[in-house]
């Protein structure tokens, strides 16, 4: 083939090379687009939420997408970044739950032990003088919530004592303390589902005694953060900030007049909540629990579903750490945080969704983006 002929015939497999590279590219972006659209769209009717942070990760669709609208800072009117962290709260219990099942597949408890056995001599006591029986209440009834044990955190007298002092640095103990004085028991263990961060206060504390590690170490070593890749995910102001995470997003309960920057991050911090993360750590994490990347056996998975069964009947369908949820027939397990976080797995699609709703005020939004994401997951 003469010279200048084959040089025109390379650069037109180039060209033809490029433009198949490019129609791969741009359909991924217009696939994941219908996502951005959305978040955008809602926010456009609701920009008092501030801002909305969503992350999906399907590896049946190869999805791993993270979007964000909105602002950071109310008063900056900073930009949100996508790979910002955030303050999930209660989604915490669900890291606690599977570090405690973690422990019981390695024979270290299990799940109706009672708690006397692994208490603090301080817990113990507390418990006890205020009518709790700890030789009846197990593990399980502290997961399940079916304790009987009083909610300090969701008293009015513990917002109030918040906002009197905002950057009083709680203790764990001075908490499990407060929900004695503040409340009675709320029945024997197993007779009423009531839910409670004391539950879970007690459970970290449990699993010092059992590793012998402060728990926030002793689950990042359980549930293997690294392995997993979650390198955006640690418990705020007991472990050293990640060395290349973004800033905290701003989390705001305006009706309160609070952000998460004015608050220690003491008063939900040891179980109950605590831990930071990012929308993508967050659902990477339930991705992998559901799809049993966590626990060695299968069996444990299916243990954590198992839905509480107090002597009264309850509202809602709470299991080990987790809840079930049913948006528009699709139905999940996931948990949802104080600050207007949530996340949940949807097995129909394999799929994992988190969102970060910025001002708690506008939590109720959660519902709107899962409905209208996992819409689009069906047709993607």
């Amino acid at each position: 083939m003469h010279i200048k002929t084959l040089s025109v015939f390379i650069l037109l497999l180039f060209a033809v090379g490029c433009k198949k590279e490019n129609n791969e590219v741009n359909s991924e972006i217009n696939g994941t687009q219908i996502f951005q659209n959305i978040i955008d769209s809602i926010y456009s009717e609701h920009n008092d939420a501030l801002g909305l942070m969503v992350h999906i990760e399907t590896s049946d669709k190869n999805i791993s997408w993270s979007g964000a609208v909105g602002v950071s800072n109310k008063t900056t009117k900073a930009p949100i970044e996508k790979e910002q962290p955030a303050l999930i709260a209660s989604n915490t219990k669900t890291y606690v739950a599977v570090a405690v099942l973690k422990l019981m597949e390695e024979g270290e408890v299990k799940l109706d032990d009672p708690i006397f056995k692994f208490l603090s001599h301080d817990s113990k006591v507390a418990l006890e003088k205020s009518g709790y029986d700890v030789y009846e209440i197990t593990i399980r009834n502290l997961l399940s919530h079916t304790s009987g044990i009083f909610d300090y955190a969701s008293t009015d007298e513990y917002m109030q004592r918040i906002k009197a002092k905002p950057r009083h640095r709680w203790t764990r103990n001075e908490q499990i303390q407060l929900a004695m004085s503040l409340g009675k028991p709320l029945g024997l263990a197993g007779d009423v589902f009531a839910y409670s961060d004391t539950n879970y206060l007690l459970l970290t504390e449990i699993i010092e005694t059992i590793t012998k590690k402060e728990f926030y170490l002793a689950m990042r070593d359980l549930i293997d953060y690294k392995s997993l890749g979650m390198n955006a995910t640690w418990f705020s102001s007991l472990e050293d900030y990640p060395k290349d995470a973004s800033p905290l997003v701003y989390q705001y309960v305006t009706s309160e007049g609070l952000n998460n920057y004015m608050v220690d991050h003491s008063f939900d911090l040891y179980g109950g909540g605590g831990i930071a993360s990012t929308t993508k750590d967050l659902a990477i994490f339930m991705h992998n629990l559901f799809n049993n990347n966590i626990f060695k056996n299968q069996k444990t998975l299916d243990l954590m579903h198992t839905k509480a069964n107090p002597m009264e009947s309850m509202e809602g369908d709470y299991c080990l750490g987790i809840s079930s949820i049913d948006f528009d027939g699709v139905k999940g397990y996931g948990h949802s945080g104080f600050w207007g976080t949530t996340a949940n797995y949807f097995p129909e699609l394999n799929a994992s969704i988190s969102v970060f709703v910025l001002e708690r005020d506008k939590r109720h939004l959660r519902q709107d983006l899962n409905k209208a994401l996992l819409k689009a997951l069906k047709k993607y």
